[in-house]
């Protein structure tokens, strides 16, 4: 039998604090740690000591030269830049020891947004990141992902081959807004373990919870078996993330301290802004703009009746935002738009809403630097993940 919701709530608890406290990076264990298709390492951050945790990243690869540049610049010289697949193919190639591997292969495969879903190759990079999980020794891998890899047929060959290479699996799709961080970004995650079965700890218990919705007050979780801690936190919003901020300048890369450095602006057309002044309330979106400035209205979002409720939508500032994808600083491409300003939101606001700290360090040019943004798993959510791992690999086996 796995143990009781009491032992749940007390052990995912006291890592959850002892973690906040800097008392895991400081008790001597370490745990080694690769990335594979790491992007700028948000993923890795969750796991680092720069968020309390123990565990230390040796190794780490993406195909992406910026990328690479941004992660070596923050966790030491040890990403490599190339394909995972020629990388394994080279015989002279020896993949570290680990105690854990991690990362998102390329998701665009099961992305509703890619209408080219079947046959896409890139559903298959899962195999040469079981590939490493095997040569390396790891005891536990996440995969993170889309929700739609859940219950696919890749899905299904995942874990059949984890499970033959002697690993028990558990997966769920979680809300990063629930963990902390001020954005409703929903990802899945499957979680094999040697040791422990992952249902012993995965999913987390969730540390934030929704307040209010539709302006109805939710009740407080009080943490008795209802899947959050004891102390849970009203969701982080906007206004949390970026009002202290001031009005963006210039709209370049700025030769200045964080967090002033990304945060700059755009130079929108006449009719942008016009547009931006035409919707100025929080949630508005492009409904709104063709119901009251029709005129300003492009044609094709005319001929769309239904769906897209988020294009050219407005933030509001007492919630988390949207999902931050990789081109949030195009308002029509999502709910982007600065919450009061007639503006899209700036890289900073962006990374702030991902819950990169201003101290990350981001390389490359405007469109890269929003691209590792979009594409990174928001930091605060990996160390939750990171907390489960942890549990996996310092747990008594006999709780199982």
């Amino acid at each position: 039998m796995f143990r009781n919701m009491h032992h749940l709530l007390k052990e995912d608890s006291a890592i959850y604090d002892a973690r906040r406290a800097d008392r895991l990076r400081k008790n001597g264990r370490r745990f080694r740690l690769i990335d594979l298709f790491s992007g700028a390492g948000g993923m890795t951050l969750g796991f680092s000591a720069r968020m309390g945790h123990a565990f230390d990243p040796i190794w780490a690869n993406d195909f992406n030269r910026e990328s690479v540049e941004t992660y070596n610049a923050n966790f030491g010289e040890h990403c490599v830049l190339g394909d995972i697949v020629d990388i394994l193919q080279n015989p002279s190639f020896l993949v570290p020891n680990a105690d854990v591997v991690i990362g998102g292969p390329p998701c665009q495969g099961f992305s509703l947004l890619n209408k080219n879903r079947e046959g896409d190759p890139r559903k298959q990079l899962w195999r040469p990141f079981l590939e490493v999980v095997k040569r390396s020794g790891a005891e536990v891998f996440v995969i993170e992902n889309v929700p739609q890899i859940l219950g696919s047929f890749e899905h299904g060959e995942i874990l059949g081959m984890a499970i033959g290479m002697g690993f028990k699996t558990q997966q769920a799709v979680l809300s990063a807004a629930d963990f902390g961080v001020p954005q409703n970004r929903k990802r899945a995650f499957i979680i094999g373990s040697k040791r422990l079965d992952p249902k012993v700890v995965f999913p987390p218990l969730k540390s934030h919870y929704e307040p209010s919705r539709n302006g109805v007050q939710i009740a407080i979780p009080d943490g008795n078996g209802n899947g959050y801690m004891k102390e849970a936190e009203p969701w982080r919003t906007v206004r949390d993330a970026i009002s202290d901020l001031p009005p963006p300048e210039g709209t370049t890369l700025r030769d200045e301290n964080p967090p002033l450095n990304l945060h700059f602006g755009r130079t929108p057309t006449e009719k942008s802004i016009a547009r931006y002044h035409a919707i100025p309330e929080e949630g508005m979106n492009r409904f709104d703009l063709q119901r009251i400035a029709p005129e300003l209205t492009p044609e094709c979002w005319i001929r769309k009746e239904k769906g897209g409720t988020d294009l050219f939508g407005r933030l509001w500032w007492d919630r988390p935002a949207f999902t931050i994808r990789t081109e949030f600083y195009k308002p029509e491409k999502g709910r982007y738009l600065h919450p009061s300003q007639h503006r899209p939101i700036t890289h900073r606001e962006a990374a702030r809403l991902q819950s990169f700290p201003d101290d990350f360090v981001f390389r490359g040019s405007k469109i890269e630097i929003a691209r590792q943004i979009g594409n990174a798993v928001p930091p605060l959510l990996a160390a939750r993940i990171a907390d489960a791992v942890y549990l996996l690999l310092t747990l008594p086996s006999e709780l199982e």
